[in-house]
């Protein structure tokens, strides 16, 4: 999944980057006690799986007959995983013109509880390969093995892993964003923040009255080989507690060298319009790459090389357990 990202290193200002030294968060809060682990195990063969099958459709780029596909199988799986699942269609407007068939499938874990945890991530594939090094590439679509497909893959495993739950103390909805990396191709020199995450603009537009959630959690490109999720500035400016309350779980389950207590970048993502919108505190588990040269997001990000030889199970495993641990800790 994932847009073209504006990244900063305070929380003031906005740049468009690529890969610069982050800056160290002082006010980062860090529990290092170890606690046992809790709740079901995470597979991350099944999440490797789920993001395998959703490439097998091909580049999910919008009005595709791949991301039509890919759609009704996701859709499927969440049923086959006991939840109730709704979609969202919605014809919306691309930054030249285009209209985007696009689709949020909304997917709800015990949609009688009231006490709600949101999972989110995009499911659609950028349309061009416009941050490949070689640019004969630019204007081929993107696979998205991790920039799309390993959020809603993480996902799945865990709404699979709930089915026959009958200890979960909350519900949990779980929300897949269409129409997310529609952004403004690098090649013409200027970048509009409201090009991307429409689909999450338009979901954050129109929630249900009344719907509330005790916070939400954003995926984005989360099965990268040698991926660190630094704590991202838009994160911590509407969801600090949040932050900590995930970083800290991180470190106390044995995943802290994935979850570094170090401030990343500000990210244009998904959670801003989910933040500014719909009013729910919401955090962005993303990449960053400080030292990679190609793009801070990693080396195949909105690249031709987005592929699954490039995806991580380690990762997976990291990033699900860390969710499951946080859900079976919620009262």
């Amino acid at each position: 999944m994932k847009k073209i990202l504006f990244l900063t290193l305070a929380l003031a200002a906005t740049v468009m980057l690529s890969c610069r030294s982050t800056k160290r968060d002082s006010t980062a809060t860090s529990d290092t006690d170890s606690v046992a682990q809790v709740g079901p195990t995470f597979s991350a063969d099944s999440a490797y799986a789920y993001a395998e099958k959703q490439c097998s459709f091909g580049p999910r780029t919008m009005n595709s007959t791949a991301h039509d596909r890919c759609g009704e199988w996701i859709v499927s799986k969440f049923k086959e995983f006991g939840c109730k699942v709704e979609t969202q269609k919605a014809d919306l407007k691309g930054y030249d013109g285009t209209t985007l068939h696009s689709t949020n499938i909304i997917a709800r874990f015990r949609p009688e509880a009231t006490t709600r945890i949101l999972l989110c991530a995009h499911w659609d594939s950028r349309p061009w390969a416009d941050n490949d090094p070689d640019s004969t590439n630019w204007r081929k679509p993107v696979m998205a093995a991790n920039d799309g497909a390993s959020g809603i893959a993480v996902m799945l495993e865990v709404a699979r892993l709930l089915q026959k739950d009958t200890t979960l103390a909350v519900g949990v909805d779980f929300v897949c964003f269409d129409a997310e990396d529609w952004g403004t191709p690098q090649w013409l020199g200027q970048d509009s923040e409201d090009s991307w995450a429409l689909g999450a603009a338009y979901w954050a537009a129109n929630i249900p009255q009344g719907y509330e959630a005790r916070y939400g959690i954003l995926l984005d490109m989360v099965g990268g080989q040698g991926a660190k999720f630094y704590q991202e500035g838009v994160s911590k400016q509407y969801a600090p507690e949040i932050v900590n309350k995930v970083w800290n779980t991180a470190s106390q389950i044995g995943y802290g060298s994935y979850f570094p207590m170090s401030d990343g970048a500000m990210v244009t993502d998904d959670h801003v319009p989910v933040n500014e919108k719909a009013g729910i505190p919401t955090i962005d588990i993303i990449p960053y790459y400080p030292d990679c040269a190609q793009s801070s997001f990693g080396p195949t990000w909105h690249t031709v090389n987005d592929t699954m030889e490039n995806l991580d199970r380690n990762t997976f495993k990291a990033v699900g357990q860390v969710l499951i641990q946080l859900l079976y800790t919620e009262k």
